[in-house]
């Protein structure tokens, strides 16, 4: 898998962008992907350090349009920690 197929999106919450400045970044990733394949993924990428990663498995939600029930699509969130020093300088005008 390349690394650009790994990483999907970063994720743009209130939350996340509050954690830029502690130097975590969260990204939605492919659900296949493991710890390592995200790893290689972010430092490729970005040209960046990763000390540690998360990740969280998100259920989609239900949805509604009048009668109609829908879902949406299960994802898989990455929360990286970089080295101390180290910035992902496409996402720091987020903050």
């Amino acid at each position: 898998m390349s690394p650009h197929d790994v990483i999907l999106r970063p994720v743009l919450s209130e939350k996340a962008v509050v954690a830029i400045e502690r130097g975590k970044y969260a990204f939605y990733v492919h659900p296949d992907a493991n710890r390592t394949q995200i790893k290689d993924a972010v430092e490729t990428v970005f040209e960046v350090e990763v000390t540690k990663i998360n990740l969280q498995n998100v259920r989609g939600k239900t949805k509604r349009t009048g009668r109609y029930v829908g879902r949406t699509a299960d994802r898989k969130k990455a929360i990286v920690t970089l080295a101390p020093g180290q910035r992902i300088a496409q996402l720091e005008g987020l903050t």
